[in-house]
């Protein structure tokens, strides 16, 4: 079940997040800033989209369904949205072959909100992956967001708070989004229509798991003929690090960088050498992050976990 963000027309476990912001824009007081924070995988894209339908779709046939906070397929802002051609929404995001959110992509946002809005009707500014933005592009979006056009409304979204500026978390209203793992439990089986254990061994299952980590590993699963009740964590993340799935797919790599924090975790409730085990850990994660940041080589990185602390 691959759908986008843009594509969910269901919500699923946002619903007061859904409420207090629409009710802050139906007594008109929301704010023109704001940033939903929070892990990878929870669901704040598809909170910003619905958000947005709501407003577009208010005079439209097929408006949102508040009972059901559902978006009509037929509605005609919705299929807009969809092929990124509504004259009131604007995109920034992590494009595929980048590692940066550059300049150039903020500087021809900011000549769209230049430009006259369609209907008079509101404006929304969607960026996502906000933590990619580089120092440039951050100190070009200040500016804009600073003082916006009138009627011109910025959705952020963050998936790391650690590597994002104070300086533009302190110009939004913030939502801190988390869900507990009960939560994200019955939020993925409401998502899969189905009871996730009947599909899933518990020993893959972190209580710091998203939804978005449990549909990928599943979906990942199904695609490569894995049976995920009979496969520890142990024998699947031999299976990912040697057949170099991360290579070409940012997600599966993304799994395996959650199931090697699971693995840890687990390792390090029964580990006699807690303090080594602790710096081979934050020396992981920070090569990790430097991977992504400065474009070096993965995949020593994780033959070296494999070798030293997975099968050593």
């Amino acid at each position: 079940m691959k759908l986008k963000p843009s594509e969910n027309t269901q919500l699923y476990g946002m619903n007061n997040f859904f409420n207090e912001i629409v009710n802050l824009y139906n007594i008109n007081k929301m704010p023109n800033k704001i940033l939903l924070s929070g892990k990878k995988g929870l669901g704040k894209s598809t909170l910003a989209y619905h958000i947005v339908n709501y407003i577009f779709s208010i005079n439209e046939d097929f408006k949102y369904d508040l009972k059901k906070f559902s978006i009509h397929k037929e509605n005609k802002s919705f299929k807009l949205v969809q092929s990124n051609s509504h004259p009131n929404f604007y995109l920034i995001d992590l494009l595929s072959d980048k590692k940066n959110i550059d300049i150039n992509q903020v500087r021809e946002m900011i000549t769209y909100t230049n430009k006259s809005s369609f209907n008079n009707m509101p404006r929304f500014i969607l960026i996502d992956n906000v933590e990619n933005l580089n120092k440039n592009s951050i100190n070009a979006l200040l500016k804009i967001i600073e003082e916006p056009n009138e009627n011109i409304y910025f959705i952020l979204i963050n998936n790391n708070e650690k590597y994002i500026l104070p300086t533009l978390k302190s110009r939004c209203l913030i939502f801190k989004i988390c869900f507990t793992f009960n939560e994200s439990i019955l939020v993925t089986n409401q998502i899969l229509n189905v009871n996730i254990f009947d599909l899933i061994s518990y020993d893959l299952i972190s209580y710091y798991n998203s939804p978005g980590d449990i549909v990928n590993l599943i979906d990942f699963s199904i695609v490569n003929n894995i049976d995920l009740k009979k496969n520890n964590l142990i024998n699947l993340l031999n299976f990912l690090i040697d057949n170099g799935h991360y290579k070409k797919n940012v997600i599966v790599k993304y799994l395996l960088v959650n199931l090697i924090n699971l693995f840890f975790l687990k390792k390090y409730k029964t580990s006699n050498t807690k303090n080594s085990l602790l710096d081979f850990y934050y020396n992981f994660n920070n090569r990790i992050y430097n991977t992504e940041k400065f474009n070096l080589d993965e995949e020593c990185l994780f033959l070296e976990f494999k070798s030293k602390i997975l099968n050593g």
